[in-house]
């Protein structure tokens, strides 16, 4: 099999990309070659900005192949670049959207592949349900042969799930953690929240590569572990030996002392996300997520407590959470009774 991936290096692709060099696929990556450390050995790089239009037009001219997947188109005008260039020169087109696109709130504690597309609360979130749209059409309209693929929060060894963290990394809540000081859970902590580990959808998703059930069909790939808030901190705390001072605040109080925050909030953590797996089980019937999420992000915090340049600290996010907690105690010091 002949395969395209635009990207292929990040947290979910790059371990695709390995699981397709092991099946022995011919696999081509299309990125900038920002991170040629991270294309596995047997893959053939071609070096490009995909937003370059003119220029990957050249450089796919002559070639076709089995399947294209792009990994970070976010925007309706990327799927529509993507159609012009590679309408005829695919049989299967994968789209990786996001299960942040479902329905917010949620009418039903269930989320299947039927529940609305619907965040009011992100943009992120209403531009990749536009380009699931375009793709729909296209696919009715001149049969493009689209899959599209909702991931819920993925995670991998890099990458350690949390519930408000900084954008420079895990470490600033991991080093709070272990240095015995408290960290923030958006509103009581007891809202339900499925994590997948990445080796389990990189199985799911090598399943729907050349799948012909799938084309036409859009499929979420999430674990059936579904876990609270509080329990993804005392599993962290628990690897740690330490026990975790967790403070919770209200997501809405959160979001209006830092506005960005609530497409990451209010638009997805702070809702209970179950996820309804038939489907992709029955397009992959072989698929199981069998990473336990203890089991995962062991592994995830290991790996950055032995790598010390991606501890990095981030003391304007201290600095808010440190502010926020004491906001938080001095209101409650005052109405006390």
């Amino acid at each position: 099999m002949k395969v395209l991936f635009i990207g292929g290096t990040g947290n979910i692709s790059g371990e695709i990309s390995k699981l397709v060099i092991e099946k022995g696929w011919d696999l081509y990556l299309l990125n900038r070659g920002n991170r040629l450390d991270k294309i596995p050995e047997g893959a053939k790089a071609i070096i490009a900005d995909i937003n370059n239009e003119e220029e990957v037009s050249k450089l796919i001219k002559n070639m076709k192949f089995d399947v294209v997947a792009d990994f970070i188109a976010f925007k309706p005008e990327q799927i529509e670049r993507d159609i012009r260039l590679f309408t005829k020169k695919t049989k299967q087109f994968i789209f990786i959207s996001t299960a942040s696109v479902y329905q917010k709130p949620s009418a039903y504690h269930m989320i299947t592949e039927s529940t609305p597309l619907y965040n009011p609360y992100w943009k992120y979130s209403r531009d990749k349900i536009k380009c699931e749209e375009l793709l729909i059409e296209e696919f009715r309209e001149s049969k493009f042969p689209v899959t599209i693929v909702r991931p819920s929060h993925t995670y991998g060894i890099e990458k350690i799930p949390l519930a408000v963290k900084s954008g420079k990394g895990a470490w600033s809540v991991i080093n709070r953690i272990i240095n015995g000081k408290p960290v923030i859970i958006h509103g009581d902590g007891t809202s339900f929240w499925t994590l997948t580990h990445n080796t389990d959808f990189a199985k799911a998703f090598i399943g729907l590569m050349g799948n012909r059930s799938a084309i036409g069909e859009a499929v979420h790939i999430t674990s059936d572990e579904a876990i609270t808030w509080n329990e993804v901190y005392d599993c962290i705390g628990n690897i740690l030996n330490v026990e975790v001072k967790k403070v919770h605040v209200a997501s809405d109080l959160l979001v209006a002392l830092k506005p960005e925050l609530e497409g990451d909030l209010i638009g997805d953590k702070a809702n209970s996300l179950i996820f309804d797996n038939s489907k992709i089980k029955r397009l992959v019937p072989d698929f199981i997520a069998a990473t336990r999420f203890y089991e995962g992000v062991k592994i995830s915090i290991e790996y950055l407590l032995a790598n010390s340049e991606l501890q990095v600290e981030d003391e304007e996010f201290d600095s808010f959470c440190d502010k926020v907690i004491e906001l938080q105690e001095k209101i409650i010091s005052s109405y006390k009774l």
